[in-house]
C-alpha cells in the first residue's frame, strides 16, 4: 500500500501534464493540518480536560489554549478568555494523522458519501468540519458520552481552488464527483 509521504511527493510526475509543472518545486505540498475545537465558554473543568486529553490523543500532540481576540458583550465574552484549543501538526506527525484521517476515521463516518469540494477556499487549503471526535481509533467505546466535534485543516502550498482539488484527490482524499 502506498504512504501518504509518496502520493504526496508523486505529486509533480501525475500533475505536472494537466498543470504544466516545469520544476518539481512547484507542485503542491501538504505544509501543515490544524485540528481546532471550540469549547465556548466551558466552565466545567472536567470537560475540558477531557477535550484536552482526547484532542492530544487523537493527534499525539498537547493542544494550544485558543484565547478569544476580542470582547463581545452580547455572548459575555472578555478578552483573552479560552474558547477553545488548538494543534497544529507538521512533518510524520502531519503524515501519520492525514493517513489514519483518510484510511480509519472517514470510512467510520456514518452515511459517508465523500467530502464536498466546496470546502475548499481560493487559497487551496480544505477544512473538514467532524461531528463526532470518536470516528477516531484512539477513543475507545466507553467514552461516547461526552462527544464534541471538531476541524480539521489541511494547508497546502497550491496556487488555486483547481489545483488544491487534483492534488486532495491524488493524495487520496475521498473528494464527492463533480456534479454538472
Amino acid at each position: 500500500m502506498e504512504t501518504i509521504n509518496t502520493k504526496i511527493t508523486s505529486a509533480y510526475t501525475a500533475l505536472k501534464g494537466t498543470f504544466g509543472y516545469k520544476n518539481r518545486m512547484q507542485a503542491p505540498r501538504v505544509q501543515k493540518v490544524v485540528i481546532s475545537v471550540g469549547t465556548g465558554r466551558e466552565k466545567d473543568k472536567q470537560k475540558i480536560a477531557l477535550i484536552q486529553n482526547r484532542l492530544a490523543r487523537i493527534t499525539g500532540q498537547k493542544p494550544a489554549r485558543r484565547p478569544a481576540k476580542q470582547s463581545i458583550a452580547s455572548f459575555k465574552l472578555r478578552q483573552g478568555e479560552i474558547i477553545g484549543y488548538q494543534v497544529t501538526l507538521r512533518g510524520k506527525r502531519m503524515e501519520h494523522f492525514l493517513e489514519k484521517l483518510i484510511n480509519l476515521a472517514l470510512p467510520q463516518t456514518r452515511d459517508f458519501q465523500g467530502l464536498k469540494t466546496s470546502s475548499i477556499d481560493g487559497m487551496g487549503n480544505y477544512t473538514i468540519g467532524v461531528k463526532e471526535h470518536s470516528i477516531f481509533p484512539e477513543c475507545g467505546e466507553e467514552e461516547l458520552k461526552d462527544v464534541f466535534g471538531l476541524a480539521i485543516t489541511i494547508v497546502t502550498s497550491a496556487k488555486s481552488k483547481k489545483e488544491a482539488e487534483a492534488f486532495l484527490r491524488h493524495i487520496g482524499l475521498p473528494l464527492q464527483k463533480e456534479s454538472k
